[in-house]
């Protein structure tokens, strides 16, 4: 009788619990790991066989009352609760709405889809490489030898793992394309991705974005090069951009070109950012040198090609009349704001 009685009390407990976290306590202290319910079940070892049959059997009994009652009187306080939820979250539909913020694409996204449509139109195809590279891929392959400037630690970001870098250029891209297609002409591509420099001044940041432009097969030569980067700078820039390519050395073309436009900022009058010359240097390019050819898998006495990387930050540049590269990498929705025309889908 007094064991009755004492589960009846076990059972009147959990109906008057009023919330969940009450609940949780009255489990663990009547069937949890360490409740009363548990610590008697441990117990029946000590008890003569018969007695322990009989006493195991209660206790099973009662846990199996004691559960079933507080998973009826945790349903319960969960639907009690969800109801006051709804009551206190109530919509009210006379308050006005909230506009949505638009996203909008970054002018330097808009500039690099621009680069791309244009070179695909072209017949230039995409191609991506890793931007931590190997040494060979990222040097030795592009004819850059081990002591070239290039690869000294002020200018590149070596890894802790063994001849690893990250890229210093997208030109690696160039080897892999070869590689890729063993042989076959044409090779015909744009690489577009993120490069990475220890520079960092008006012009030049640590991270920036590069598209590399490749073309191998018969006969191609310099007048090929400077008749698609002319026509790339007018789908640019407009028609009526100045350009200009001057000589330059690049271990992986010869021979070597760089291409000037006009500065934004100035007009070609001279400014700070064209360092007073009218003229910004929007990118390198060459015919492809022979050894790269060798590396890539072609015969330099059969085929020939042109290479050139643009910067997509001085396109940007000189699209949007910026005058500080590091702005655009700043994040400032106040500032890239102004740069937003026709719904942030057309350049200007």
């Amino acid at each position: 009788m007094a064991e009755a009685i004492e589960l009846a009390r076990i059972l009147d407990e959990i109906e008057h619990v009023h919330d969940l976290r009450q609940l949780d306590a009255v489990r663990h202290q009547w069937v949890g790991r360490k409740g009363w319910l548990t610590e008697q079940m441990k117990a029946l070892s000590q008890l003569p066989p018969e007695e322990r049959r009989q006493r195991g059997q209660m206790l099973n009994q009662w846990r199996a009352a004691i559960v079933e009652k507080l998973e009826t009187k945790e349903a319960w306080l969960n639907e009690q609760a969800e109801r006051e939820r709804l009551v206190e979250e109530t919509l009210d539909m006379s308050w006005p709405g909230r506009v949505p913020e638009v996203g909008l694409l970054h002018p330097m996204t808009r500039v690099r889809r621009r680069i791309e449509d244009v070179l695909m139109r072209m017949g230039f195809s995409l191609a991506y490489g890793p931007q931590v590279e190997t040494e060979w891929y990222n040097f030795e392959a592009l004819n850059i030898l081990p002591d070239h400037p290039a690869r000294d630690m002020q200018d590149s970001f070596f890894v802790d793992i063994p001849h690893l870098v990250l890229r210093t250029h997208t030109s690696p891209v160039q080897i892999r394309s070869m590689q890729a297609h063993q042989g076959r002409l044409p090779v015909k591509i744009a690489a577009p991705g993120f490069t990475y420099r220890r520079d960092d001044d008006a012009t030049h940041v640590p991270m920036f974005q590069q598209v590399e432009g490749l073309l191998i097969d018969r006969g191609i030569g310099l007048a090929d090069l400077k008749g698609t980067l002319n026509l790339l700078a007018g789908a640019l820039f407009g028609e009526s951009i100045g350009t200009r390519f001057r000589s330059s050395y690049f271990p992986f073309t010869e021979p070597s070109v760089e291409m000037d436009v006009t500065c934004a900022v100035c007009g070609g009058e001279g400014c700070r950012v064209c360092k007073e010359t009218g003229w910004v240097e929007i990118l390198g390019a060459g015919v492809v040198h022979p050894q790269v050819l060798k590396n890539g898998g072609y015969d330099p006495a059969h085929v020939s090609g042109f290479a050139f990387g643009l910067g997509i930050e001085r396109v940007t540049m000189r699209i949007f009349g910026v005058d500080d590269l590091r702005l655009l990498y700043q994040n400032d929705l106040r500032y890239l704001a102004q740069f937003v025309s026709g719904g942030g889908s057309d350049l200007p």
